[in-house]
């Protein structure tokens, strides 16, 4: 109708990964924030965030194991087409230092926040077939798998899975159908290569043992 304004848009649904994560640093002023208030902070664009948030310590070694089981929860979860995620006590108590989130946005000037920004200015929001609940489910059981090949030990296997993971909740929650395919892909073939490594592993332990024995 004539006067009427149109409705604003949710600044949660328009807001720049970095600049989201500044506002729920800032919302949560803690020296730690729990996983549990990242979750209510970032609203239905959670599952990509703390996706993100976790899976970028899976590219350091020695650290992917820790935020596995985390990840394995989320991506379960997604996989079965919960909308938001409902996270277990000892899951939602687990917390982040508030100096690393930081690390994430503009100012901080790390190299993960330039790399961040240089993304963001392509990553934009682009329907798609990527883009809604079927591809969500998919993006979730793929996110499940890869937290599994973080979970499992094996040399040179955490990096593929977790970069494509990364690519794909950037897609996610700047709701890039483009984006999120080439993550699928790119963690598809990730978890390919990690599952192929480590069958080969456990093939020559069996064998060595059966040498042993």
């Amino acid at each position: 109708m004539a006067g009427q304004h149109a409705p604003e848009p949710d600044a949660h649904a328009v807001a720049p990964i970095s600049r989201l994560v500044a506002e729920v640093a800032a919302q949560c002023p803690g020296e730690r924030i729990t996983l549990g208030e990242m979750a209510e902070s970032f609203g239905d664009r959670a599952f990509g965030l703390l996706i993100l948030l976790l899976c970028l310590p899976g590219l350091l070694p020695g650290m992917a194991s820790v935020f596995g089981t985390p990840m394995l929860i989320l991506g379960v979860q997604m996989g079965l087409g919960f909308r938001k995620p409902k996270l277990p006590g000892f899951i939602a108590r687990q917390s982040l230092k508030r100096t690393d989130l930081l690390r994430l946005t503009p100012g901080s000037s790390t190299r993960v926040s330039r790399a961040i920004a240089r993304i963001e200015r392509w990553v934009r929001p682009r329907p798609g077939p990527f883009a809604g609940p079927l591809a969500d489910k998919a993006v979730g059981w793929l996110t499940a798998y890869a937290a599994l090949m973080l979970i499992l030990p094996g040399p040179g296997t955490n990096g593929p899975p977790a970069f494509g993971t990364i690519v794909m909740a950037l897609g996610l929650v700047e709701n890039d159908s483009k984006v999120v395919g080439l993550g699928i892909v790119l963690t598809l073939l990730g978890n390919i290569f990690a599952t192929v490594v480590l069958a080969a592993l456990l093939w020559f332990g069996i064998e060595a043992l059966g040498y042993v024995m």
